[in-house]
């Protein structure tokens, strides 16, 4: 009989080589061992940066001019030949019901005109009683044009204070001076700070909520303030050297901190997860940036090269803004990756007992210890009928989307400031002694000799859509003369960017080949008009790439087909949907609102943002699926436990998100009411409907196939592999 003997237990075996730790973990045990020093050198950096935004103050400065375009081309010419119209100008409006030609108000009138006529920026003053066309029908509506030495955005709010206080010394009884003009709508712009509290309010409660301690609520807003307030100081000082517009600091705000408690908050619950499962506070939070710390970092870096691509739009300072808002995400991705495990280490010991025994309170009520039970049963409920759930929420995203293709590009004007303000006083002072296209004048430029001016206003007179035309103003060198068109319709209204296609492309290029000069259009309206038409003429290009690169992005994260075209698809249908609210609510004047143009740069600037933002979710919740898959095979199961463990994360952000953006609809500033409307809208749609709904369809419609990727691209494609580590 042949027996054989058992292997020895103490057979020398040799120990696994351990595992290499990512950058990203590295980074978290760094920050952990220096906590204090992680927080002092961020303090530190906040108090030099303030220091010299302090001392040096702001520079931001307005530029809308887009190189090439007619209405610049009408700049450049006026300025070379010494045209009085080559400066902005604003309106003195004057209003007495008994007629302004009273010998009292005509001589208060004149005495104020001569005193701003010296005043630092002005130029000239053009009074209402030299030129009857400055005066109403009926006398009573009158305006004086003060034309000033440069640019209304390059202006100084004290400067058109001073003229604003200088006019307001001939009111009298019965008689009302109001400034107009762009740089007079300064004077209105109400300060920010309320929505950021009420954001930020809004944020703390949720947080509070889902972790049940004021401590762990605290943290995130922690570090998205931290984040933004550096930024906030960097940016005031890169104002001197760079043209940043002033509505920057607002943007930046409301997206950094969005973004700054979205990208805490994401880590902060993976290190909560990780404290249950028994990690130590240390392996807890080296475990969440290297998981969850991934997701935060592929979803800023997205977020930064869509916004880095409006650059290459040459938008003006639209560039700027871009810039500043990319390098605000850029600094909260830093500080969710620095200064969040520093704070996770000062009150680890803290979390670990307190997440510990809520769950073993869970545990003994006989409930999972990290929850989910409704996640899944509701993941459960849409694989039951996954083509119904996705057909019903596609077709309702779709609906809202469908009022974007009559989507109106422009600007605000005075028309749609608060009706306190002098310059919307003034608009409509305007509107109702001139007619409403007096507020959007046409400044037609003619350089030539002999008749230009003449036969131009003579040709205009007769243009259907001009209400009226001025004699032709001659320039210094008597080379170039400007006429003044006033519209027959208001300056947002569809009609008169019509008109501004029908002179350029036809009237005036035979008006040209009669008289052989040459004739531009020019002024504000136009540079509105110019600016919309750039922006959608090169958006579709702007789009097509920033989905090119995430969708690059998301095969090589994935390694599959089929996840990131969904992926892109579905971003796109809930940035549709956002821009078809807006259409809805802003242009359509759905609630009351007053209809006008969606701003120009709003569509491209929400498309970035959001477009970055649906990716964050996006990797968060599919990797966390694959992850899932990666241990099962199972593709229905990995969806449930996907969702069960990302779904209230996925919530809880999103209603972050809304509240924050959402809190700017309450200011007076329709630009941003209309970018914290789009961007709720948006992050809603994307975080509720898209990511609990038609993504679970989604991927169980597709099976196995989700995670299917050609051999060959598979190979050629560098592996960004999100859940290498797994759990434990």
């Amino acid at each position: 009989m042949v027996t054989t003997s058992p292997v020895r237990s103490d057979t020398p075996t040799t120990p696994p080589p351990p595992r290499r730790r990512s950058v990203l973990e590295r980074t978290a045990g760094f920050a952990q061992r220096h906590r204090w020093t992680a927080l002092l050198l961020w303090v530190a950096v906040l108090l030099a940066v303030w220091t010299g935004a302090s001392a040096l103050g702001d520079a931001y400065r307005d530029d809308f001019s887009l190189p090439g375009t007619e209405t610049q081309q009408a700049l450049q010419t006026m300025q070379k030949h010494g045209s009085a119209q080559a400066g902005d100008s604003l309106e003195i409006v004057l209003h007495d019901r008994h007629g302004l030609n009273g010998p009292g108000t005509r001589g208060a009138v004149t005495e104020m005109l001569a005193e701003v006529a010296h005043l630092p920026q002005v130029a000239q003053v053009r009074s209402p009683y030299q030129d009857r066309q400055a005066v109403s029908k009926d006398g009573t509506i009158g305006y004086a044009t003060v034309v000033l030495r440069g640019k209304s955005e390059d202006m100084a709010k004290a400067d058109t204070q001073r003229i604003y206080d200088t006019a307001r010394t001939a009111r009298a009884d019965g008689l009302d001076v109001q400034l107009g003009g762009d740089a007079a709508r300064k004077l209105g712009e109400a300060q920010g700070g309320a929505a950021e509290g009420i954001g930020m309010l809004a944020a703390l409660v949720i947080l509070g909520l889902m972790f049940g301690t004021v401590i762990a609520a605290g943290l995130p807003v922690i570090t998205a303030v931290f984040a933004v307030s550096s930024t906030l100081g960097v940016i005031i000082l890169l104002s001197h050297v760079f043209t940043i517009a002033s509505y920057t600091p607002y943007i930046m705000m409301l997206v950094g901190l969005g973004v700054g408690i979205d990208y805490a908050l994401l880590i902060f619950a993976r290190y909560r997860a990780e404290l249950v499962r028994g990690a130590s506070p240390e392996d807890a939070g080296r475990r969440a940036l290297d998981l969850a710390g991934r997701t935060v970092f592929f979803a800023g870096c997205t977020v930064i090269v869509a916004l880095l691509g409006l650059v290459a739009l040459g938008l003006g300072s639209l560039q700027g803004t871009a810039v500043a808002v990319a390098l605000t995400v850029l600094v909260t991705m830093i500080a969710s990756l620095t200064l969040l495990p520093a704070l996770l280490a000062l009150f680890g010991k803290r979390f670990a007992r307190q997440f510990t025994a809520k769950a073993a309170r869970r545990t003994a009520k006989g409930r999972p210890v990290e929850g989910g039970a409704r996640w899944r049963a509701w993941a459960g409920l849409v694989q039951r009928r996954p083509l119904v759930s996705l057909v019903l929420a596609v077709a309702a995203l779709g609906a809202l989307a469908a009022p974007a293709l009559d989507l109106r590009l422009g600007f605000a004007d005075a028309g749609n400031d608060p009706a306190k303000t002098t310059s919307r006083k003034a608009y409509d002072l305007l509107a109702d002694g001139f007619g409403p296209g007096f507020n959007g004048p046409l400044v037609v430029v003619a350089e030539g000799a002999g008749r230009a001016g003449t036969a131009l206003t003579q040709r205009l007179n007769g243009t259907p859509g001009i209400a009226a035309a001025t004699a032709p103003i001659p320039a210094r060198d008597n080379k170039a003369f400007t006429v003044i068109a006033f519209p027959t319709t208001s300056p947002q209204d569809a009609r008169t960017t019509e008109l501004v296609h029908t002179l350029r492309d036809g009237v005036l290029p035979e008006l040209g080949r009669q008289t052989g000069a040459h004739y531009l259009v020019g002024g504000s309206t136009t540079a509105v008009i110019d600016y919309a038409d750039t922006v959608s003429r090169r958006m579709p290009l702007f789009i097509a790439i920033v989905v090119g690169l995430s969708l690059l992005i998301l095969v090589m994260v994935f390694r599959s087909v089929l996840v990131p075209l969904k992926a892109a698809l579905l971003n796109l249908l809930s940035i549709g949907a956002a821009l078809g609210a807006m259409t809805l609510v802003f242009q359509k004047g759905m609630f009351g609102l007053e209809p006008g143009p969606i701003e120009a740069y709003l569509p491209i600037m929400i498309f970035a943002i959001v477009f970055g933002l649906s990716m964050d979710y996006e990797i968060f919740l599919v990797s966390r699926i694959r992850e899932e898959w990666t241990r099962t095979k199972d593709a229905s199961l990995a969806i449930r436990e996907g969702l069960a463990h990302t779904g209230s994360v996925v919530l809880a952000a999103g209603a972050i998100m809304v509240a924050v953006f959402g809190a700017f609809i309450l200011g007076g500033d329709r630009m941003l009411q209309q970018f914290g409307f789009g961007m709720a809208v948006a992050v809603f749609v994307d975080a509720v409907v898209i990511r609990c709904l038609i993504v679970p369809a989604a991927l169980q419609l597709m099976g196995r196939r989700a995670w299917w990727l050609p051999s060959g691209l598979d190979r050629a494609l560098p592996k960004l592999d999100l859940e290498h580590h797994g759990r434990p």
